[in-house]
Formats: C-alpha cells, structure tokens, sequence
C-alpha cells in the first residue's frame, strides 16, 4: 500500500463523523467485559466510599455471607443464600453500570487516538528532495508536503500553495475552506483532510500538544465531580438511609418484647429494601453518561457542574460564520413604509 492511500485511509477515519461513531460503538460493544472486571474492582470499600448507600449494601451483603454459613433453624439456608446473591448481585450492577459508563468516554478518546493511527508524512529535507516519515516523528519547524485526498500530518501553517480543507471532524464546518500563505488563512489543524491541490506546511507543534492532542486530553480528563443536585441528593440519601437503619435496629428489641424474635437476615433484607438503592447505585452513573451524550455531540463537558449548569442557559450567543451561522446579509421580511402600499 502506498504512502498516499496510507493517508488517505487515516484521514478518512478521522475526518468523517460516522466513522469516528461507528468506531465509538466497536468499542463500546467491547467495553462489556472490562466493565464487568471493574464491577468486581469497584467492590473495594475504599472506592464504594463515594456512594454510602451502596457501602452500606455492601456490608449488608458480606453480613448476609457470613450468616449463611452459619446454620439458623429460623431461616432455611436456600432463603439465606437467595437474599446473599441478590445483595451481591445489587452491588455489582451499580458498579458495572457506573464502569460502562466511564468506559464510553475513554472508548471516545481511543477512537480519536485512532484516527491518527498509521498516519504518514511526506517530510521536506533541507536539499529539497521529500522522504516519508510516521507522522507521529514530526517535529515543531519541519516542513511537510500535503497532497489531494491526504491527512495533513500536523498542525502547521501553509508557505506555499492554495487549497481546500475539510475541517469537518475538529470544527464541525460543514464545507471545506481555503488555506494559502500568507494573512489569516494560513493555519491549518492536523488530522483534516485535503481534498483539492496540494500545500508546503511548516509544523507549528511537537507530538502531544496539537488540536487533536488537547481534545483527547479534554475528554480524557473530564473529572466526575459532584454536581450540587448531587450533592443535596446524597445528603437526603444518606438521611434515609440513617433513619431506615433505626428503624430496623428498632424491630427486633420490640420483637423481644412481644416475646418473640425475628431472623437478623431478615432484618438485613428488609433494611436493603428500605433504602433507596436504585437512586444511590445508579446516581454516579447518570452523571457520567450526562457528560458521555455530550461527547457524542462532540460537545466536551470537563466536569458533571458543567453539564448542570448548562440546564439554567437559557440565551446562547454563538459566532460560528459557515456552521451555524451565515457569513452574508440575507432578507428576514420586508416591510411597507409609511404611506406606501405593500
């Protein structure tokens, strides 16, 4: 395979949306047994810490474990292993959901990764004659050149030539646009893909620090913050959870009192279905697939407050001439004047 259709083929991958979401799901579609790897990971005290009402279920269920070896005329040991797996079995699809989602964003940044895979440069040496190079071995001053229907290897400014640039995948313009030397128009993002003429390109960054390289960071790097929603709703959580607690602790010395007394697996069940485990097990995740739908939009959210806060935005200025808005004047209506008839 030639070096051109080399560069062609990664430019067609990264440049076009629908494969760069056709790659997101391959990779989703594999996430599932990692997920369920960390489903079993997340199980450590240390990480559930984060969502009280899932440690408290945890506890209930290695409580559950312990009494079922020991053997309770009360309680048949068929029921006490039921109500042990199903706690076990809350634990781990609260993590797995919550892993699956965190998997989805770093699918997104693998694919971005990706795109740039195998990408070759035609690299300009000092005598002139051109030699290809892997683009990930350009360095900030070398001078590459770009031919119709190629990947331009990084970002860079144009010195000679004049062509058109589909930018589509890293500005989301829908027709290509002109770059040439000189003025403002001579800046060009790696990994868009030429598809008119052909460019001399002086590399403007070092590996790591071009436009795809920050996005990847971005996305990479979204921290799981806790939105204040989450946070008032983690306090009315745990406040539950507390009082269910005694309510329950309650039961038995009543039970007692009435002169008879009730199976402590019971009372493990019966405060599991007290607490709202679904909210709390769930919550972590809701917040990581509100930040994944936006990546998939190809919106990058760095933190769950964002995403929150982006809820009460109700007016939204944007200046993007060619995308979403219109470069020229155009008639909204016409209107008669005074005296004059329409």
């Amino acid at each position: 395979m030639s070096t051109t259709e080399v560069s062609r083929n990664a430019a067609a991958k990264a440049a076009d949306p629908q494969a760069v979401n056709e790659s997101v799901k391959t990779g989703i579609a594999a996430l599932w047994r990692p997920a369920l790897v960390q489903a079993f990971v997340k199980l450590d005290p240390r990480q559930l810490k984060r969502s009280p009402v899932m440690l408290v279920v945890e506890l209930t269920a290695i409580l559950t474990t312990m009494l079922c070896v020991i053997p309770d005329p009360q309680v048949p040991t068929s029921v006490c292993v039921q109500i042990a797996l199903w706690l076990w079995f809350t634990v781990l699809f609260a993590n797995f959901a919550e892993a699956l989602a965190e998997g989805r964003g770093k699918a997104r940044a693998d694919s971005l990764k990706a795109g740039s895979e195998g990408l070759k440069a035609r690299i300009r040496d000092e005598n002139g004659s051109l030699r290809t190079i892997n683009a990930s071995e350009l360095r900030k001053g070398d001078v590459v050149r770009v031919e119709i229907g190629e990947m331009i290897p990084g970002d860079g400014e144009v010195i000679e030539g004049i062509a058109a640039v589909n930018e589509a995948a890293i500005t989301g313009e829908s027709a290509p646009v002109i770059r040439e030397s000189g003025g403002d128009r001579s800046a060009v993002t790696g990994n868009t893909r030429l598809v008119s003429d052909w460019l001399l390109i002086r590399i403007s960054s070092n590996p790591g620090e071009s436009t795809l390289d920050r996005m990847i960071a971005l996305v990479e790097g979204a921290k799981r913050q806790k939105t204040p929603n989450e946070v008032a709703l983690d306090i009315l959580l745990i406040g539950l959870t507390l009082i269910f607690l005694l309510v329950v602790i309650t039961l038995q010395p009543f039970a007692h009192f009435a002169g008879g007394s009730l199976p402590l697996v019971f009372l493990v069940a019966l405060l599991v279905t007290l607490i709202p485990t679904t909210i709390g097990g769930l919550l972590s995740a809701i917040g990581i697939a509100g930040m994944d739908r936006l990546v998939r939009l190809n919106v990058i959210a760095k933190s769950g407050r964002a995403v929150e806060a982006a809820g009460d935005v109700h007016v939204l200025l944007l200046d993007k001439t060619g995308t979403i808005t219109f470069g020229n004047r155009r008639c909204a209506a016409v209107y008669a004047a005074p005296g004059v008839t329409p």
